[in-house]
């Protein structure tokens, strides 16, 4: 069954929250960097992206909608972009972005139909854990070091993935178990980076 904006196949959805011993505000920045995206993102290829577009949606420059892209010496490996739409308050924050093939983008950008698009997007929420010390003052401080037990976050990180362009298909123990493998190495990342800050 086709679906428009939904590639054909099997989709494996995975979602996972952890504490993080960071305030909200410092790791939504620091997951929103696409200078830092190289620290905790396999689609970086472990090089820094580009923010080729970056449209406000809202007085907050960081309520936006970009579009990221591997910032490479030779643009012809260039083949994917990431389409990122971020949001914040002081309640929480959300992160979701979705990879996507330079052909299709064209396309659209000429007047093409949009709909034809898939997109499997995969993202973040960070909420603040909830102890005292929290309001809408967006200066946080890492955790470490500090007398406040709780200065932290809850990080929700949520995955779409096709692990099989037959619609048919049947999901294997081998795609559940690199999805989780996938989370757990992000989040790993995620931590080091934060950690070392």
């Amino acid at each position: 069954m086709n679906i428009p904006g939904e590639p054909p196949g099997v989709i494996l959805s995975a979602a996972t929250s952890v504490w993080m011993p960071i305030m909200h505000q410092q790791l939504f920045s620091f997951l929103r960097d696409e200078r830092q995206r190289s620290k905790w993102d396999i689609l970086s290829n472990g090089g820094p992206m580009q923010e080729m577009i970056h449209i406000p949606k809202g007085q907050t420059s960081s309520n936006c909608v970009s579009l990221l892209r591997l910032n490479t010496r030779n643009q012809n490996d260039n083949t994917m972009l990431i389409l990122q739409e971020t949001w914040a308050d002081a309640s929480g924050s959300l992160i979701v972005y979705a990879p996507l093939d330079v052909a299709s983008m064209r396309a659209v950008m000429t007047g093409g139909d949009s709909s034809f698009v898939a997109l499997l997007p995969s993202g973040f929420a960070i909420v603040p854990d909830g102890s005292s010390g929290y309001g809408d003052d967006w200066s946080g401080k890492l955790a470490r070091g500090s007398s406040n037990k709780g200065s932290g976050s809850l990080l929700t990180v949520a995955f779409q993935i096709l692990v099989n362009s037959l619609p048919m298909a049947k999901l294997n123990v081998e795609s559940v178990e690199t999805v989780n493998s996938l989370l757990s190495c992000t989040i790993n990342k995620i931590k080091s980076a934060v950690s070392s800050a």
